[in-house]
């Protein structure tokens, strides 16, 4: 024990190098965010069928991003480490996607293409937060996530209010029926350059640790046995209970349907559908643990399994934050179109100068939210981590619920200030909060576990919130956005279950 090293600090500039990737990562992700469910309309999508559109992204990344965990934690590639090239891929293809997409003219493209972006974003983006965990001590980290927090923030400004510069220097907004407006497609092709230099700087200019460095921290052990506590028996109960909860839905719903006058939506499918193949994945360990194939599918199955206390509190608060988030993202052009200019012409010049505003208001609550990044770690230490995560999230449930309260497009950025607020500990304390509960050897595969339960709500959003919008709000999609609300404020209140502690020794060198 005493020729175990102290990992060392890093310098600001360090902290910079590493977080510049996150700048072009979000960039993307404004871009998408922003204007995918216009481009759905432009495209000919009804506004109750946008959710189920984006479905298969999110599928993708629930797949995805524990295996780029599970393969990043466990080999180095020589002098690219184990984190960026992961990074490098992603960017690679998410650009490549960022320049096709606005260009397919079919809405059935557009959905592939959406899906080969998210994957591709999902690639970059898991390994990132992992990186703050390998490359920082823990009196740093939460300063690293406030530094991805402000690049996150800067760059989603930029991307999002994108189509609105580009329209004030007279490029066209308004589609012939059936194509993009070239505001947005100019905006996809930066995005598309700014994606692939941002992660390549932080790729070029970044040294990760060695395995060797990784065992004088006394962070990784020399053997490579893999210890599974999941018996395979109880891999087989899990999996036959999930597999009959997901036949038995899916036999409801079909059974429903075809008798009812008026059908479930078929998103619900969506639903039975993932339950089907977690089971599916529970069975497959107990197959493989019995022939004593340790291999990365029974690792990660038997990790969700046990999953660290710390992380299934803030898996929940997760959920019901992002749930919150994906309405906003999903419906905000459409519900404030609808709310403010009673128009759900997609083609109406009205409609596209609502989209241009949404880009322009997700461009306040990002830069509110670069601007409290910093303010975030004074706030914790102040009030503990979790008491600063209750009340940015009571702000951005307070934001959420004012799009219906305010009546012009003006008034609307003082909504964007609490969305701001949330958004900043949204990237920040859950992951600071969740780092300190996991073991470094199994840090990749735990923070992607830990984005199912951002998944998870994305794809609940999009397999539900068709549904509560058409029959239960009417069509009347701001009430959608005031759900999310209420769901944020729901997380606020789950956040205070959490106990931290020695808040003062783990800042007394913030």
């Amino acid at each position: 024990m005493e020729n175990i090293a102290i990992k060392p600090r890093l310098s600001i500039a360090q902290i910079i190098n590493m977080s510049i990737g996150f700048f072009g990562i979000q960039f993307a992700f404004g871009l998408q965010n922003a204007n995918v469910s216009r481009i759905f309309q432009s495209l000919g999508a009804n506004i109750d069928s946008i959710p189920i559109l984006w479905i298969a992204a999110p599928l993708t990344g629930l797949i995805v991003q524990p295996i780029i965990g599970h393969v990043s934690d466990k080999i180095w590639w020589g002098k690219w480490g184990r984190r960026r090239p992961f990074f490098f891929i992603g960017a690679i293809l998410g650009s490549i996607a960022l320049f096709i997409f606005p260009d397919v003219g079919a809405l059935w493209l557009a959905a592939i293409f959406l899906w080969i972006l998210d994957a591709s974003i999902n690639v970059a983006m898991e390994p990132f937060r992992a990186f703050v965990g390998d490359m920082l001590p823990d009196a740093q980290r939460t300063s690293g996530f406030a530094m991805q927090s402000f690049f996150i923030g800067l760059g989603a400004v930029i991307s999002s209010a994108l189509p609105y510069l580009l329209t004030a220097l007279h490029v066209n907004n308004t589609p012939l029926p059936g194509h993009i407006p070239d505001s947005v497609r100019y905006s996809f092709y930066i995005g598309a350059i700014v994606f692939f230099v941002s992660v390549a700087y932080t790729v070029f200019t970044t040294k990760e640790y060695s395995p060797d460095e990784f065992k004088k921290f006394g962070l990784i052990e020399e053997t490579h046995t893999v210890l599974i506590k999941t018996p395979a028996s109880n891999f087989q109960k899990r999996g036959l209970i999930w597999l009959a909860i997901g036949l038995l839905l899916s036999i409801f719903l079909y059974g429903y349907n075809t008798e009812a006058k008026v059908p479930l939506e078929k998103e619900l499918y969506v639903l039975s559908l993932g339950l089907l193949v977690y089971g599916i994945f529970q069975m497959l360990a107990a197959i493989y643990l019995r022939k004593n194939n340790k291999n990365g599918l029974v690792e990660i199955m038997d990790d969700l399994n046990f999953l660290p206390k710390t992380m299934k509190q803030l898996a929940v608060i997760q959920f019901f934050t992002w749930f919150a988030l994906f309405s906003m993202w999903i419906y905000a052009t459409p519900a404030l179109a609808q709310h403010l200019y009673n128009t759900v012409d997609s083609s109406s010049k009205a409609y596209n100068d609502v989209g241009n505003w949404v880009g322009i208001l997700f461009a306040f609550y990002n830069g509110f939210a670069a601007l409290f990044a910093f303010l975030l770690p004074v706030l914790a230490k102040k009030f503990s981590r979790p008491i600063t995560h209750f009340i940015a999230l009571i702000f951005g449930g307070l934001g959420l619920i004012s799009f219906y309260l305010f009546k012009t497009e003006n008034m609307l950025i003082i909504s964007m200030l609490g969305v701001g607020f949330a958004w900043a500990s949204i990237l920040s304390m859950p992951y600071s909060m969740l780092t300190q509960a996991l073991p470094q050897k199994k840090m990749g595969v735990y923070m992607g576990i830990f984005n199912f339960f951002i998944v998870i709500p994305q794809i609940l959003a999009a397999t539900l919130l068709g549904v509560f919008t058409k029959h239960l709000f009417g069509g009347n999609a701001v009430f959608t956005i005031v759900l999310g609300g209420a769901s944020m404020i729901l997380a606020a209140v789950l956040t205070l279950r959490i106990k931290e502690k020695a808040m003062n020794k783990y800042f007394k060198s913030f």
